[in-house]
């Protein structure tokens, strides 16, 4: 069958321009996220890629893949570089190594392997197979970055949606649903451009073309829904205390009663409020060596019934934990289960620990918390909580939400600097509010402090590098989203269904009539 002219406008390109074309097609994906917000882009992103992959033998698109991922990471998590030369002390030309070690690691899992079982198993599959199969892997894809080696679980396709109307998947079936939209539409637009509308194969892509509308369509109509109500408990009134301390202090010992003051002088005139928040190791020393300002908070919290919750290092036996710690009305503690690579434990600590000082940032010796912690409670009520990079992990943060009421978010991005890294971060936080249809407060040692509601929109916050109080009222929330209650498990069915077909035409059961 004749080809139309763009496959072999790109197959005639040099190999250099390929790989130019790759690198560029994953640098523009994170501008698809905050602080830019230009959705559109990751379907461009993403067409791209398949148009450079398809009818590729493994090795080119291998190659192809590791150098799109070496785009995407690089522009997307170029904030690495800070926290690595700003914070860790190493100089420009080592920060900018490891940074890009970090980023071919990255490119090296998650892309290569995408692009690679793309080749292999698209070799004998129609023109709506290969969509199909191609937006399965990159679900599944960012899936395998949820939990391996601990998990990376940044830049999801689907996160780039939150401010459109296709926002309402998220409470269905979380974030992995909206991924499943872009990566299908990327892929089915690069495939009409590829191959034309004309043929045999355009019955599946018109198919496809129709699932699509329909998806978004169904996602346009949930838009705006509400899956949860207010429960009969009052809202909760509250201070979040946002400290502004600069990283180069905060862990100076020398400077910690600064700190502790500013912290108190901030927070005195809100005793009154039903909960007084703290931020990420607001204090940054063990509970054991405060007695006294333990006291103090005890004293005042439970003269006034209010909840307060901190967050600061917390020792047990010889094990260290970055913990939560409930006072006065508020009950227990909450130890961090996920923990940052290399910020808070250093994988194969006895070969590189001392070798440069980002191996030994402070407190990078944390353990790890047990799963079925009891947890924070206000009041007697059970609250969801998670301490920084936890609130990235969708189905971790959505079972820690079930039968609670509202989520508390601590965070330190200090460590990002005056980077991209912030305000990415905060846009998966406001995802976890949408999926689980709570209110969300979340207050942080620079910004961005906010109080988010259950449409994850903002409803109040404080910006970056501001010293501040928000106080506000949070409501406590009752029933569970779909997505609550069956996590992420249909959308992956669904996306192993799709590179399943796949392997349907080698075992004849394709209409003859969708095949090429």
């Amino acid at each position: 069958m004749e080809e139309c002219s763009m496959p072999i406008t790109i197959r005639q390109l040099s190999w250099i321009a390929r790989l130019a074309m790759a690198a560029g097609a994953g640098a523009i994906a994170p501008f698809a996220f905050s602080p830019y917000e230009f959705w559109p882009v990751m379907l461009v992103s993403i067409g791209l890629l398949y148009l450079l992959i398809d009818k590729q033998s493994i090795r080119p698109a291998m190659w192809l893949g590791l150098v799109y991922g070496l785009g995407f990471y690089g522009a997307g998590v170029s904030w690495v570089y800070v926290s690595i030369n700003q914070f860790g002390s190493a100089p420009p030309a080592l920060a900018l190594l490891l940074t890009a070690m970090f980023v071919l690691l990255l490119a090296s899992l998650f892309f290569v392997p995408l692009t690679a079982l793309f080749s292999r198993l698209s070799q004998r599959c129609s023109s709506w197979q290969k969509v199909l199969l191609f937006a399965g892997l990159w679900v599944l894809g960012e899936w395998f970055r949820s939990w391996f080696l601990t998990g990376f679980p940044w830049l999801y396709a689907g996160y780039s949606l939150i401010d459109t109307p296709f926002a309402g998947l998220a409470p269905v079936a979380g974030v992995y649903s909206l991924s499943l939209l872009v990566a299908l539409t990327g892929a089915l637009i690069a495939s009409f451009v590829a191959q034309g509308s004309s043929g045999q194969h355009a019955i599946g892509q018109y198919l496809i073309l129709a699932l699509v509308i329909i998806f978004a369509m169904v996602a346009v109509a949930l838009d705006g829904r509400s899956w949860t109500e207010r429960s009969s408990a009052e809202p909760l009134s509250f201070a979040a205390v946002q400290g502004n301390i600069s990283q180069d202090l905060k862990w100076d010992p020398g400077h910690l009663d600064e700190t502790i003051d500013t912290y108190l002088e901030l927070s005195e005139s809100y005793w009154d409020k039903d909960l007084m928040f703290w931020p990420e190791n607001a204090v940054p020393t063990f509970i054991q060596n405060i007695p006294g300002l333990i006291r103090l908070i005890e004293y005042k919290a439970s003269a006034n019934d209010t909840a307060f919750i901190l967050g600061m290092p917390w020792s047990q036996g010889y094990s260290y934990y970055n913990a939560l710690v409930g006072l006065g009305s508020a009950e227990g503690t909450y130890l961090k289960q996920k923990l940052v690579p290399f910020g808070e434990y250093v994988p194969f600590e006895s070969l590189i620990r001392g070798l440069i000082d980002f191996f030994n940032l402070p407190m990078s010796s944390f353990s790890r918390g047990e799963d079925n912690q009891s947890g924070l409670k206000i009041r007697s009520e059970p609250v969801a909580s998670y301490i920084c990079y936890e609130v990235v992990y969708p189905d971790f943060a959505v079972q820690q939400a079930i039968d609670k009421g509202i989520l508390l978010t601590v965070s330190n991005d200090t460590w990002f600097g005056q980077s991209i890294g912030p305000t990415q971060h905060f846009q998966m936080v406001r995802m976890r509010s949408l999926e689980t249809g709570r209110y969300q407060l979340r207050v942080t040692n620079d910004g961005i402090t906010a109080l988010i509601n259950p449409m994850g929109d903002v409803i109040a916050s404080i910006p970056r590098y501001q010293t501040g109080v928000l106080e506000g009222e949070i409501p406590v929330m009752q029933g569970d989203t779909p997505f609550m209650r069956f996590g992420s498990w249909p959308v992956l069915i669904t996306a192993g269904l799709m590179v399943g077909l796949a392997f349907t035409r080698r075992r004849g059961v394709v209409p003859e009539a969708f095949t090429q």
